[in-house]
């Protein structure tokens, strides 16, 4: 049984810099890997063809690899790279490409070893490349942790070649939501919850043009939500097996909330391609 205690959650939560980020997912990623049997730590693309866990998770990343056009590119780095799963895919993909794996949580780091995948122990805030040195920056649900997130987009601009570019997958709020309309995700979601609209202004502030977005909630909290919630005694004992009851209630909760809120339309989730713009 997986000892926790819930004071170091909240603090985590509450304060949310890099160490607190670490901590509480070295404590809590295993949650989702034993609720999906996988290495994925994204929300997933549901479809009906992708209506389980892990195809869900993976059609994602094709879909943002698809976004990021990785068909054509050659140095790509991925930052907060988690468990270095989709990184593990698009090397199956698109075996041409140079990926180097980025990630401030060395022990996920430990655990995605691979040959033809560099790993670097780094902040998302100091990329450890040389300027005009990459064609892809990659952030697949993972910069809704990045603080400040403006730190990040200046150093994807400083990194990527002029012809490069950066794709981001980042829930979202919308609209001017508040604590009171967020509920328990202000807490239980232990992220920045960074606004759309904030997040389109600190990328275009930074040097960059938006080419393409999109809003995917709908294939991702709702379905994910009904997944859980049609599974739950079966998943309820898998993660009982290793935490205590009040972990799985919790997220019980919060899924609930997670689908409230997908639903009345204060969450949603982006997909963003930028380019870098040139100076005339």
């Amino acid at each position: 049984m997986v000892s926790i205690n819930p004071f170091d959650v909240f603090l985590w939560t509450f304060r949310r810099n890099e160490k607190d980020t670490v901590n509480l997912y070295n404590t809590l990623s295993p949650v989702m890997q034993l609720a999906t049997g996988g290495t994925m730590l994204n929300f997933g693309y549901w479809t009906s063809d992708y209506s389980e866990p892990i195809p869900a998770q993976e059609n994602l990343c094709m879909v943002f690899a698809n976004l990021a056009e990785l068909s054509s590119a050659n140095h790509v780095v991925d930052v907060g790279s988690g468990l270095s799963a989709p990184s593990h895919l698009w090397q199956e993909k698109f075996p041409e490409i140079s990926l180097y794996d980025v990630n401030i949580n060395y022990s996920q780091l430990s655990f995605g070893k691979k040959q033809k995948i560099e790993f670097l122990n780094s902040s998302s805030t100091k990329l450890p490349f040389t300027n005009n040195s990459v064609d892809r920056v990659l952030a697949l649900e993972s910069a809704q942790h990045f603080k400040p997130l403006s730190d990040f987009i200046s150093e994807s601009k400083r990194v990527l070649t002029p012809n490069g570019l950066l794709a981001m997958a980042i829930p979202v709020t919308l609209g001017h939501s508040s604590i009171k309309d967020l509920g328990m995700l202000k807490f239980t979601w232990s992220s920045e919850h960074y606004s759309f609209d904030d997040v389109k202004n600190t990328i275009q502030s930074h040097g960059f043009s938006i080419t393409e977005e999109k809003l995917i909630g709908n294939h991702v909290y709702d379905p994910l939500a009904d997944y859980y919630l049609q599974n739950r005694d079966q998943l309820k004992k898998s993660i009982l097996e290793k935490y205590p009851n009040y972990v799985e209630n919790i997220l019980y909760k919060s899924i609930i909330k997670m689908k409230d809120a997908s639903e009345k339309r204060i969450i949603d989730y982006a997909l963003l391609k930028c380019i870098p713009e040139t100076i005339q």
